[in-house]
């Protein structure tokens, strides 16, 4: 689920707690980030119990107006519980299992953001046009529920605020979860039961241990990193160099010179990008001058040892 870029952005975020803090300690700085790392998982799941409690509260208000026999078009709810994408993500027994493993009682507690979601859902036109159809395709059905997600999900304020409370580290992993489960709302199969995925999260995989000796290379090679900075921003002073500038620079070298299968240009590129969201407004600029300068000059010193083609 996670790509390189955001378990980098992971490291950078346990560097600056571990530089910030002149009692850090490595081990809990790792345990931390493996902890951020199984914790996306959580936030999936969060996310897809949202949209069952939506289903579920759809279904009370269906059952209600049943029972008062109001059985007109106005019975709004009555075309969510009838949704086929949405019906099987809510009665999908492996969801079940994970709601009840993590322990996910957050829509349960807060049940407000559950009603304001349904009635900005039920109230939009997009809704009321699929509500005039007769017998609604799969496609039709996936398309209803995509909207939910993309237009009142995940672009609401209050979702954001809400999740950002219930755990620091999910606001950063907020946008690329969103992107995943979207991809998956696109794909969903009710006669398939595999068509809802859950990826398994575990960080002996390649990329997160990839990301684990990098956060250690950093921290123990610190005062060399920091040695190749200099000489190397001759119009800049070290102290005026801005601290997380700091770490992404250190981060980059690091690859450079201890990770031998991953193109220098895509190093490059990646801390760029990084810096655009997570630092100043020139610092993109600032780390690509000196990124550049720093391959070309361990490149020419024979210390930029690469493995394979294409990857200076």
């Amino acid at each position: 689920m996670l790509t390189r870029r955001h378990l980098r952005i992971k490291v950078m975020q346990s560097l600056y707690s571990f530089f910030q803090n002149e009692e850090s300690d490595l081990n809990k700085e790792i345990d931390f980030f493996k902890e951020s790392f199984l914790k996306t998982f959580s936030l999936y799941i969060t996310i897809l119990s949202f949209l069952k409690s939506i289903f579920e509260y759809a279904n009370q208000q269906n059952q209600l107006q049943m029972d008062l026999r109001n059985v007109s078009r106005d019975n709004k709810a009555k075309y969510i519980v009838n949704n086929k994408v949405l019906k099987f993500i809510s009665h999908h027994k492996v969801l079940d299992k994970f709601i009840k493993k993590k322990k996910i009682k957050f829509w349960d507690l807060d049940f407000d953001y559950v009603k304001t979601c349904f009635k900005e859902f039920v109230n939009s036109g997009t809704f009321i046009n699929y509500n005039k159809l007769e017998n609604p395709s799969l496609i039709q059905d996936r398309e209803l529920i995509c909207f939910l997600f993309k237009e009142i999900i995940a672009v609401s304020k209050d979702f954001h605020e809400y999740i950002e409370d219930i755990e620091l580290t999910w606001i950063d992993d907020l946008p690329l979860v969103n992107t995943f489960i979207l991809k998956m709302l696109k794909k969903i199969n009710p006669d398939d039961f595999s068509s809802l995925y859950f990826p398994e999260m575990k960080y002996t995989d390649e990329d997160p241990q990839f990301a684990l000796e990098l956060l250690e290379k950093v921290v123990v090679k610190n005062n060399e990193l920091k040695l190749e900075l200099k000489g190397r921003t001759p119009n800049w002073d070290s102290k005026r160099i801005a601290f997380m500038d700091s770490i992404l620079i250190k981060m980059a070298t690091a690859e450079l010179l201890y990770f031998p299968t991953i193109p220098a240009k895509v190093t490059m590129n990646e801390y760029i990008e990084i810096s655009k969201d997570y630092s100043t407004p020139k610092s993109n600029v600032f780390i690509n001058g000196i990124l550049d300068k720093m391959i070309k000059d361990f490149n020419k010193k024979g210390r930029l040892n690469k493995i394979g083609r294409g990857l200076l």
